[in-house]
Formats: structure tokens, sequence, C-alpha cells
């Protein structure tokens, strides 16, 4: 029972670190692309409306649950980076620059 008490706290840290990690990236990929001029003030300003509605939800999920995301939450929020993920990329890579 001890060990899968460990297990379980090992994996609730790995997942909280990925769903940091990754907005922290996120953000790093939205700021590279306003420096290099791929990204509009405009296309800028809804990535971070969008990466800011997901830090707000994780923050809300988290004070929901002592702290902690549950592995459904995870899913959902993982899905919802995956989707500005792919804006941030298609917002780069369009034909619109600064």
């Amino acid at each position: 029972m001890a060990v899968l008490a460990v297990v379980l706290g090992i994996s609730v840290a790995a997942g909280a670190a990925e769903v940091d990690g990754r907005e922290r990236r996120q953000q790093e990929r939205i700021a590279e692309g306003v420096q290099s001029g791929q990204l509009t003030p405009r296309e800028t300003a809804r990535l971070e409306r969008k990466e800011a509605r997901i830090h707000r939800e994780i923050q809300r999920d988290r004070a929901a649950n002592g702290g902690t995301l549950t592995p459904a939450e995870r899913r959902r929020i993982n899905r919802q980076q995956n989707r500005v993920s792919r804006q941030i990329y298609r917002e780069k890579h369009d034909a619109q620059h600064q």
C-alpha cells in the first residue's frame, strides 16, 4: 500500500511539472514570435488571452483539489494546450508579419 502511495505521489508531481513546463514553453514560443516579427499584435493578444484562460483554469482546478489536478483535469488541460500550441505554430508560420 505504501508503494502505491509513493507511485501515485510521483505521478501527480510529474503531471503538475508537465503542465507547468508546457505553459512556460508556450509563453516562450509566443515571446519568440513577437521578437522575430512572426506574430502581429492582434495574433499575440489572441494567443495571450487563450493562454491566460488556461492558466486561470489550472489555478481554479488546483484550488479545488488541494493543489493538484485530477487525471481528467490534466487531460482537459492537455487538449486545450495542444489546441493553443497548434494555433501558435499556425500564426507564426502564416503570411502575416509585424
